[in-house]
């Protein structure tokens, strides 16, 4: 489960899609870029890739929750 989820626009115009994302999971913290068409890109680290597709799944949830409300 994600603990401690973060996130900012990754431009100063705020209406730009692009975010950057934070969170932990498993005691270990992830950093990653969330893009317009739902892409991510993982900065430090990537999750395990038996729980990858998860975590993804989360945070598309996450992001369309927090952004597109």
């Amino acid at each position: 489960m994600i603990q401690h989820f973060q996130f900012q626009s990754m431009y100063e115009n705020k209406k730009l899609p692009g975010w950057t994302f934070s969170f932990y999971y498993q005691g270990t913290k992830y950093n990653g870029s969330y893009h317009k068409n739902g892409t991510i890109e993982w900065k430090d680290g990537q999750p395990p890739p038996s729980d990858e597709e998860t975590i993804k799944k989360q945070i598309h949830e996450l992001m369309l929750f927090h952004v597109y409300e």
